[in-house]
Order: C-alpha cells, then structure tokens, then sequence
C-alpha cells in the first residue's frame, strides 16, 4: 500500500468525520422526538449532512491513503447506527411503519455475524446493491422528516430502500456461504 499522501493532522480527517458521524446520533433522536410528529427540518439537515460525511470520509481515506483499522470498524458501524437510530425514532413518532424495523433488525444480524464469518476467512467487501441500498435509505429517511406527515411518497422511498438492504443482506449471506463452504 503506497504511503500516505496528506500531511499527518489531516490524515486524521476521515476518522474525524466518522467520529462525528457518531456524535450527531443522539442530537438527531432528540430532535425527531421533540419535534412535531417527526417532521424536523433541523434533524433532516443533520442527518442528511452526517450521511453525506459517509461517502466523504471513506473517498478521503482512499485517496489519501490512509485507511485504517479504527476506520474499517467505524465507519460502517457509524452509518449503521446513524440509519438505525433514526428508523427507530421515526417509527417510534409514526413517520414510518413497523416494518422499518427490519433495517436495525437487519443491521444486528450483519452486526453479529460479520465477525463470525470474517474469523473463518471470509473477506468482507460492501458491495454496489449494499451502497445504493444505504443511499435510498438516507435520501428516505431524511425526505420523512422534512415533508409533511400527510405525503406518502417518502415512505414508498423508504419500502425501495429497504428492499434493496434486504436484497443486499442475502448477497452478502450468499457470498460468505460460498466462501467459506470452499
């Protein structure tokens, strides 16, 4: 792996992002459930630039070369929680229906198993349908907290999201079953 191409305070960067990531978490619950049915646009635009942070920090982390084993773990990890946390209080201020909990539900089994299977070999990659899933969901999510409660059509987002994650979930099942019966 070539050597980092930033100076060492900058490297820290996409780490920083990611730890913020983290931080913005419990502001955004505490904004949807002080909010008015959680419609927030406040929680909407932080959410929504926390996710942006996502493809933000792994880009920098790539191209400066400096991905490291803190941001492996981190970073998927922040965007999960980010995701579920949010689905969580959207369908706790019935902005989304119950079924929006199979995303953490999902997310918990992916939580536990990764580290099973990756202790057997398998080699972990996020793949495409598992990044447009992740997006759908951002772009959902966030769109249900900032129109009016009345308006369907980011809940229809929300089912594409997470059918994609759902389809995307059993890729990856798939994938580590056929690695690891070799």
């Amino acid at each position: 792996m070539p050597g980092r191409t930033v100076s060492a305070p900058l490297a820290q960067l996409p780490n920083a992002l990611t730890i913020a990531r983290l931080a913005v978490i419990p502001i955004v619950a505490v904004l949807i459930l002080d909010s008015d049915g959680g419609q927030s646009l406040a929680a909407a635009i932080l959410f929504g630039a926390a996710g942006i942070t996502d493809q933000i920090d792994g880009y920098l982390a790539r191209r400066w070369h400096v991905e490291s084993a803190f941001g492996r773990i981190a970073d998927p990890l922040a965007d999960r929680l980010l995701i579920d946390v949010t689905v969580i209080c959207l369908w706790h201020v019935d902005r989304l229906p119950w079924a929006a909990l199979l995303i953490p539900v999902r997310d918990l089994v992916l939580i536990f198993a990764t580290p099973l299977v990756v202790g057997r070999g398998y080699r972990f990659e996020v793949n495409m349908l598992g990044k447009i899933a992740t997006w759908v969901l951002y772009a959902s999510i966030a769109l249900a907290m900032l129109v009016s409660p009345s308006r369907d059509w980011p809940v229809a987002l929300f089912w594409v999201g997470l059918a994609l994650a759902i389809v995307s979930a059993i890729a990856y099942a798939r994938k580590a079953r056929t690695e690891l019966a070799v």
